[in-house]
């Protein structure tokens, strides 16, 4: 365990954060930021695609508030943990299990930092497919929350047969590392303009993503490859046919949700015996990074259901 960066100036984190960096089971270094603040547990907290850890600042803010410590990842292949492709701007891994091994890490860190006992497990986005998965393989927390989660990814239905052909067939002809269709090296927000973004109604918010990444751009990924979309596809999958986990589970889905599949979420949600699906109208992607009015509600709904 060594020290890694942790970009404070970016991040509107509280004070006291600290970065190490963290070797996997199989050699790959990955980031890994705790906040020791708050004596109720541990809360971890599992990004998106494409995401790093000085993008949820604020939220371990509310973690921190609510009397929670924290700890946030950057997963392999994002943010400044190894890269698995030579192209730095590719967001690719090799399989989607992988990044179980990233979990195992952060759990260590959580101890070696000697944070308290984790209590909860807050995922977004992809977050949400390593998280679900990890759950299954007995991750100990008492309590989950999911914003948005990867249970499947929303598809244009016009695309859908044609992604699945180029998903499936693509890594077996040499075109594992190369983009999907429809995406380029740059990054998200960089490259979209707030009026048509699907990820957040919330226009200071989107300025913030877009100057963490111009102050620090070697936070910031492209597009998935061939092979990312090819194994994410396989792994929700894979969840979907599972029987929820036993935790207490409560889960944000927005109306103006394009980016994973609502129809997934809705479907394991409503086989979720202990789970809780809140539908939030108006918000889009980033339930934790919207407007005002919606992080409101959201944070409040979080704060109550940790509170029993």
């Amino acid at each position: 365990m060594t020290d890694a960066p942790l970009f404070t100036d970016i991040a509107r984190a509280p004070k006291g954060g600290r970065a190490q960096w963290r070797t996997c089971s199989d050699g790959v270094r990955i980031r890994v930021a705790t906040w020791k603040k708050g004596a109720k547990g541990t809360i971890l907290v599992f990004p998106g695609r494409s995401e790093y850890i000085e993008k949820y600042g604020p939220t371990v803010q509310y973690i921190q508030d609510m009397g929670f410590s924290a700890a946030v990842v950057d997963w392999r292949g994002q943010g400044i943990s190894d890269r698995i492709s030579a192209n730095h701007q590719l967001g690719h891994v090799k399989h989607f299990l992988d990044f179980q091994k990233d979990v195992d890490e952060v759990l260590n860190a959580v101890k070696d930092a000697e944070l308290p006992e984790i209590h909860t497990l807050l995922s977004h986005s992809m977050g949400g497919t390593i998280a679900l998965r990890a759950l299954h393989n007995g991750l100990q927390v008492k309590k989950a929350v999911f914003s948005a989660p990867m249970w499947g990814i929303y598809i244009e239905p016009v695309l859908r047969i044609p992604a699945q052909i180029i998903s499936n067939i693509g890594p077996l002809i040499g075109f594992a590392k190369k983009f999907s269709p429809n995406t380029t090296p740059n990054n998200y927000v960089q490259e979209n303009p707030f009026e048509t973004n699907t990820l957040t109604n919330d226009k200071e918010t989107y300025q913030w993503m877009t100057s963490q990444l111009d102050a620090y751009p070697e936070l910031g990924i492209g597009g998935p490859s061939i092979n990312w979309l090819h194994q994410a596809l396989l792994e929700c999958a894979r969840l979907r046919r599972l029987p929820p986990p036993e935790h207490e589970c409560l889960c944000f889905l927005g109306s103006q949700e394009a980016i994973v599949s609502p129809n997934a979420i809705i479907r394991i949600m409503s086989d979720w015996p202990n789970g809780k699906l809140v539908n939030i109208d108006g918000a889009q992607h980033e339930v934790l990074m919207e407007i005002p009015d919606v992080l409101g509600l959201t944070w409040a709904e979080i704060n109550r259901f940790l509170s029993f």
